[in-house]
């Protein structure tokens, strides 16, 4: 109570008040009716009002199209007229209604249209924005390579060195230099005269007439005098100017009546003689050539002073190592050899192991030893160790009772023959250690049915002789492999041919142990030593031409002087005036994929002859003894040494374009450069076209600003001009078209002199590439410049029904032998070794069935580097429906090819077809890579 006191609580006297209101309302009645009525005015005022508002606000027609709620029943009493109206007024309604929806539509649509066609417009600014960066970047990308060339144009043009100029020593130079105090101390070094001999003198050789010069009173062999005479006149390094020569070619055997030879002092006397001797016959050299074994060794014992002696039979104590040469019998035709004598490199093992026939001093009391006594008098000290074995007399014996027991052996067939008639030949040209050929009929017979000849060298006083010359031409004429037994022999051009590659040369101490010997040899080797037996005798031995183009060969190699340079193709253009009377530009084509492509380059050739001279000193042994030999000089090889990676960063940096300066990258950093292991270059395209115009026309307008591409040669092998309305494209590089001289498929592998690059793509006209695929091709190749790296992949089956051969097959297959040269990429090297060095028969072949030259191509780089082709991307083959029928499409077409094979397997010996199981994709092809990277190509 307190509390509520406090808080002057009142609630006690409320009640009173409200009872008191209450009365005085009762007592003023008329007041409260008053109040009453004011307040259901007040209520009922806005009401009303706002119910006509509302209505006022909707249009008459509404008011009044408003129809009431209509039940069956009031339709029912409804009068006609009534309903008519009612139906009128609600299409009326339902016609308005539709109105206002069509002119809404309406104006949707036209809002839509603008928001499209501004969507459409940020759309273009957007592209437009993009494709002026991409400009720019490419803009700002060219520039800084036009910079980095410029600066190496520079930089090459500062290191570029100058030839020196021909040094042409004067006729009247008659300047004494001091000869060694014996004729028999001649080298190189001190005999000869390098004054008349520069770098850059092209090695010119001066060859003295036969009938201008009469040297003895025995006339020279017929064959041997015309065959020097008309191979000479096509050498490129023949002069016929005595005053810039370097060497002097003399002409001394051999003789018409091989069993009387020239008179020794009549022989000196006579080449003191000569014109241009001299008095020391320096920078002369003597050709005694023999084409039978009955020629005698003229030269032996003869002051021949500086002169160097050609000859295949020579002294020991007569021949000077290094400044002699020991060449071939001229056993073969004058300048060339029939393809049918290729003796098979397969079966590696023939009928018999080894295959010996001779007979030892068959007139001994004719014979000549030539002042040596006793020279069968040489034991063998492992022979007189061996008290067990009975005592032999001398080597000759004992390499007999050797053989002897071979003859016996069961396991394998050995033909071994010392009883037969011996050739026919003077005996006192032969020296009494010498082994003479059987006179048999069967001779060569055998060498064909033969792993191994042996061979068994004359006593060491003789290095050389023409019965060992004839026996080692034979063996590999036939692909026998010859065994020499007698390691002091000289062999043919032994100064640079690598004769253990071709044959097995064994002291004659081995005789006991060949057999064994001979079965550790595996089938692969025996094949590789045939193989390059077959080399050595193709390109060295098998006629005059061969021989005296290896005579020179070898004076020049000697000297360090290049070789001539090997001629290109002519480019004879198809239009009179350089280029096609109608031209219009490409348009810029769509690289087919978004990948990033760098801008077109200036075209810019590749870099040639920079190997000059180190190829004939470096590579001296390669290229003497691998195809196709040391007698012309390329422009370029696919086999010059490649720099280590820091070269291109430390001081030989010239050409090259790392990835990302060197820090690598991927999509467009790796786009940007060629990166690699070889300097930048570019590639030319070849495209063979035979009468399709149109479709040509369009393979042109694709190559439009294909990177890195140098130039475009189309070969048109029609014998019919363009036609005057075709409007040839105009792209970003020169467009070359050549006249061919008659319809051929090997024109697509002429060497053209327009081709300035190394690398070139050889195309069909109906060939469809991509540009990221070309650009993935052309990096591959540089890696491979060896190989053929392509598109479509076929191989070589073997012929499981018949079973007596190859054939060609374009099945799909899990692995591969060759890539079509219809897409594909090579090194110009081949394209001279095809013209040029291939046998002509296989280019003949290609003419006679209009096919095979692809298949002729493949041969022919596997052959050269053992190696299969490279296939790129998953391209199989090329379909074009609307293109014109194609020679492919022919029935015959495969039959040829089979028939190609076959016959490209006779002429090479063997199927040099490599096959491989893997092709090639890019790095990070299928690979998973952060979002923030890009791949090397999307699509390939």
């Amino acid at each position: 109570m307190d509390y509520q006191h406090r808080k002057g609580y009142n609630g006690g006297a409320a009640q009173p008040a409200r009872a008191t209101f209450l009365r005085w309302l009762q007592r003023n009645g008329i007041l409260m009716q008053l109040i009453m009525l004011l307040i259901v005015v007040m209520v009922f005022i806005p009401l009303v009002t706002h119910y006509y508002l509302s209505n006022a606000e909707l249009p008459a027609t509404s008011r009044r199209s408003q129809p009431q709620q209509l039940s069956l029943e009031n339709l029912q009493a409804m009068k006609p007229q009534e309903l008519k109206a009612r139906l009128e007024e609600l299409y009326r309604i339902r016609s308005s209604v539709q109105q206002e929806l069509l002119g809404l539509e309406a104006r949707r649509k036209d809002m839509q249209n603008q928001i499209d066609e501004y969507s459409a417009l940020i759309a273009q600014r957007q592209r437009e924005n993009k494709e002026s960066q991409s400009t720019l970047d490419k803009v700002n990308f060219e520039i800084v390579q036009k910079r980095k060339s410029y600066e190496e144009v520079i930089q090459r043009s500062m290191l570029h060195i100058g030839a020196p100029k021909q040094i042409l020593p004067q006729l009247d130079d008659n300047v004494d230099v001091e000869p060694p105090q014996a004729s028999a101390q001649c080298r190189q070094h001190n005999c000869f005269d390098y004054s008349r001999c520069s770098l850059t003198s092209h090695f010119p050789v001066y060859i003295y007439a036969s009938e201008d010069v009469t040297l003895s009173k025995q006339p020279l062999d017929a064959f041997v005098r015309t065959s020097v005479a008309n191979v000479m006149t096509t050498n490129p390094h023949v002069t016929f100017d005595p005053n810039i020569a370097c060497v002097y070619l003399v002409l001394i055997g051999d003789t018409a009546d091989h069993w009387q030879s020239a008179s020794s002092l009549e022989l000196e006397t006579s080449l003191r003689k000569l014109p241009l001797w001299k008095g020391d016959g320096r920078n002369h050299v003597l050709l005694n050539l023999a084409r039978n074994v009955s020629a005698t060794n003229v030269l032996y014992g003869m002051n021949t002073d500086r002169a160097i002696l050609v000859q295949s039979n020579f002294d020991a104590a007569q021949f000077r190592p290094g400044f002699d040469i020991v060449a071939p019998m001229l056993l073969g035709k004058e300048a060339s050899f029939d393809w049918k004598e290729t003796p098979p490199l397969v079966p590696a093992k023939r009928k018999y192991l080894l295959s010996f026939q001779g007979i030892l001093s068959p007139y001994a009391s004719k014979q000549s030893n030539h002042g040596h006594a006793n020279v069968e008098n040489v034991m063998m000290s492992r022979r007189l160790k061996d008290s067990n074995r009975t005592q032999v007399n001398s080597v000759s014996d004992f390499i007999q009772e050797e053989l002897h027991k071979l003859k016996s052996l069961q396991v394998d067939n050995f033909y071994i023959e010392f009883k037969c008639p011996p050739l026919n030949a003077d005996p006192a040209s032969v020296d009494l250690s010498e082994w003479w050929i059987c006179r048999t009929k069967d001779r060569l017979a055998i060498l064909k049915q033969s792993t191994y000849a042996l061979i068994i060298g004359p006593d060491e006083h003789i290095v050389s002789s023409t019965m060992l010359q004839m026996r080692l031409y034979e063996a590999l004429k036939h692909g026998a492999i010859p065994v020499i037994l007698g390691e002091h022999v000289e062999l043919p051009f032994g100064e640079f041919i690598q004769w253990r590659k071709a044959a097995i040369i064994l002291p004659k101490a081995r005789a006991s142990e060949l057999y064994f010997y001979l079965k550790t040899i595996q089938d692969n080797d025996i094949v590789k030593l045939r193989g390059q037996g077959w080399f050595v005798w193709t390109t060295y031995l098998s006629s005059a031409k061969a021989v005296l183009d290896t005579i020179l060969a070898t004076l020049r190699t000697r000297l360090n002087i290049p070789a001539s340079i090997m001629p290109a193709e002519q480019s004879v253009n198809l239009f009179p005036g350089g280029a096609p009377l109608k031209q219009k530009r490409a348009q810029g084509m769509m690289p087919e994929s978004d990948d990033f492509f760098p801008p077109p380059e200036i075209p810019f050739p590749s870099p040639k002859f920079l190997r000059n001279f180190t190829y004939s000193t470096i590579d001296r042994d390669v290229n003497w003894n691998t195809a196709p030999g040391p007698f012309k000089l390329f422009p370029n090889t696919p086999f010059d040494p490649v720099l280590p990676s820091d070269a291109k960063f430390i001081g030989s940096g010239l050409g090259f374009r790392p990835i990302g300066k060197g820090s690598g990258g991927t999509g467009k950093e790796f786009q940007e450069a060629l990166g690699g292991n070889i300097p930048g270059e570019q590639f030319t395209i070849i495209i063979l076209t035979y009468e399709r115009d149109a479709l040509l026309m369009t393979s042109l307008e694709r190559l439009m600003g294909l990177p890195y591409l140098n130039k475009v040669i189309v070969v048109w092998n029609s014998p019919k001009p363009a036609a005057a309305d075709i409007i040839w494209p105009e792209i970003h590089v020169p467009i070359k078209v050549v006249r061919t001289k008659k319809n051929s498929l090997n024109n697509r592998f002429l060497p053209y002199d327009e081709i300035e690059t190394e690398a070139i793509l050889s195309l069909d006209d109906d060939a469809h590439l991509r540009h990221d695929e070309i650009l993935f091709g052309f990096r591959v190749w540089r890696e491979n410049r060896d190989q053929i790296v392509g598109f479509p992949g076929r191989y070589h089956a073997w012929d499981v029904n018949l079973n007596n051969g190859f054939l060609y097959n374009s099945n799909y297959s899990c692995e591969l032998s060759m890539v079509l040269t219809g897409a594909a990429f090579i090194h110009k090297y081949y394209a001279y070794l095809y013209s040029y060095v291939m046998p002509q028969v296989i280019r003949d072949k290609v003419d006679e069935y209009m096919n095979c030259e692809d298949i002729a191509m493949n041969f022919l780089v596997s052959h050269i580097t053992r190696k299969p082709p490279v296939k790129v991307t998953s391209r199989w083959t090329f379909r074009c429906p609307s293109c014109p029928e194609a020679l492919s499409q022919d029935d015959s077409h495969f039959k040829e090819r089979h028939r190609c094979i076959q016959f490209f397997n006779q002429v090479y010996g063997y199927i040099p077809l490599l096959y491989t199981q893997f092709r090639v994709d890019s790095v990070l092809f299928k690979t998973r890579v952060p979002h923030d990277k890009q791949k090397c190509f999307k699509f390939v």
